[in-house]
């Protein structure tokens, strides 16, 4: 593969923020395993390669959708004027046909991995696609973002199980608390700039200390739906500990961060979110299969 391609390859990976998966591609493995013990069926490296490639495309889609959408918004914010189409490393045209691509690609794993999955991933689609409007329309945006997250687990324990069951379900409301939760806290850095360009968002409406208050709120509505899956899923010790740590960093993000010093958002954003999402996917995976 040429230098030229290989670096190609780089901008459409840090136009999507590829290493943000992490936030959710760790509790779609939840999911997945989830089914693999309810159901009693076999695990399948087949399905486990769809579920992959199927998170990959689904984000790439509503991530690469969003940047092109807001390539005029992004141009104007000093925060992200350095992003890849503001900054003329990837053209809209080329973008576009990025995102059409990965629509289509997450399509056909949808298909091949079963016809529920299928039918339920066009809702996906808009769901994922609507996040982008958001900002622009109404201060719940977070919750938006933190539903399309939520997908992640509920859509991996399908391609298994093929049937609902009420442990994903709170699997994502748990996603959904924690994502809004800390975009809300993201979103604090442009406070400023939303105001200014008539966007909308929880820091918009009701400052920085009102947000950072709301979020608080939806984290820690997260500390009871972490017993109920506790009991839905039948889970052990080892789930207990990772949910303690998981806790534990949720409060750390909120003690790093205040109305009066924001320098440490990314912190809280990127580092502290990116290990409770890993240690809490290892500590219950493990669980599930021990």
């Amino acid at each position: 593969m040429s230098n030229t391609i290989i670096k190609e390859i780089g901008k459409f990976l840090k136009l999507v923020k590829f290493s943000h998966t992490i936030f959710a591609l760790p509790f779609a493995l939840i999911g997945f395993f989830l089914a693999v013990k309810i159901t009693g069926n076999n695990f399948s490296w087949w399905l486990f390669g769809l579920i992959l490639m199927a998170m990959v495309f689904a984000r790439n889609s509503a991530m690469g959708f969003n940047r092109y959408l807001d390539r005029e918004i992004d141009a104007k914010n000093p925060r992200t004027s350095s992003r890849e189409i503001p900054a003329g490393h990837l053209s809209p045209g080329a973008v576009k046909v990025f995102v059409i691509a990965n629509i289509l690609l997450f399509l056909i794993v949808a298909l091949m991995i079963n016809s529920l999955c299928f039918y339920l991933a066009f809702p996906t689609l808009a769901i994922l696609l609507l996040y982008s409007f958001m900002k622009r329309i109404t201060s719940l945006c977070h919750y938006v973002l933190g539903l399309a997250l939520a997908i992640a687990p509920v859509g991996a324990y399908l391609s298994i199980a093929g049937v609902f069951h009420p442990a994903p379900l709170v699997l994502s409301l748990i996603v959904l608390l924690w994502v809004s939760g800390f975009d809300i806290i993201y979103a604090l850095a442009d406070e400023e700039f939303d105001k200014e360009q008539n966007l909308h968002s929880v820091p918009q409406l009701y400052g920085k200390r009102g947000g950072l208050i709301i979020s608080a709120i939806g984290h820690l509505l997260i500390i009871p739906l972490l017993y109920l899956f506790y009991v839905v899923a039948e889970m052990g010790a080892i789930y207990l500990v990772g949910a303690a740590i998981f806790v534990v960093l949720l409060v750390y993000q909120h003690l790093i961060v205040s109305p009066s010093n924001m320098s440490r958002i990314n912190a809280a954003f990127f580092t502290a979110n990116g290990f409770a999402s890993v240690i809490f996917a290892v500590f219950t995976i493990a669980d599930i299969l021990i």
